[in-house]
């Protein structure tokens, strides 16, 4: 009869704790026994950030223009919003697709096509000494190593992100949420005027 009593007491107690345990963040960037980053999966599922198109980050003229979607974990998205900071293990899919127009019933304008690539930013200090580290993927590549250390990525999010490595000023949704908590790196927007 204790037994079943302290049955029925501990159980309830157990119920509580399981409850109260930190959620598991999930997805977290994986990395192969060579320590290439595994393309990360579903990332379609993940928080939407923002689109472009033809977008250039030089004053040469770009020689193919592409679509760019940008994808976030959904629980850095979150914590974003509550500190205006990345997380640790933040990883940022850029899904690179093919521009078409005049298909279909399409008169105007453009639309999205087939997967050209993928870039990856991910912010991991155990894996990368310099915290942020960008891979590329071919549209079926399952495993990229980082880029090397000073790569024309890392430099230019360096020089121009206005939240850490990324470029929230890009993002419509977070630029005011970084601006609230004071993250935002206002001289960061004001590059393209100035010039």
């Amino acid at each position: 009869m204790k037994k079943i009593l302290v049955c029925l007491i501990a159980l309830p107690a157990l119920f509580l704790l399981i409850a109260a345990a930190p959620e598991e963040k999930l997805p977290k960037p994986q990395y192969d026994e060579k320590g290439q980053l595994l393309c990360p999966a579903n990332y379609r599922e993940w928080m939407f950030l923002s689109a472009g198109y033809g977008m250039n980050y030089s004053p040469e003229p770009g020689s193919h223009e592409m679509f760019t979607n940008v994808f976030v974990q959904r629980w850095c998205y979150d914590e974003f919003v509550k500190s205006g900071k990345w997380p640790e293990q933040s990883m940022f899919v850029i899904d690179e697709r093919d521009a078409a127009s005049r298909s279909s019933i399409n008169q105007r304008g453009h639309y999205q096509t087939d997967l050209m690539g993928l870039a990856v930013e991910v912010k991991d200090s155990a894996h990368n000494p310099d915290k942020w580290a960008y891979y590329a993927f071919d549209p079926d590549g399952r495993a990229a190593g980082a880029m090397p250390h000073g790569n024309g990525c890392w430099s230019c999010h360096d020089a121009h992100a206005a939240v850490e490595h990324t470029f929230v000023q890009f993002y419509p949704t977070l630029k005011p949420v970084a601006k609230k908590f004071g993250t935002y790196n206002e001289s960061r927007e004001q590059v393209a005027d100035a010039k």
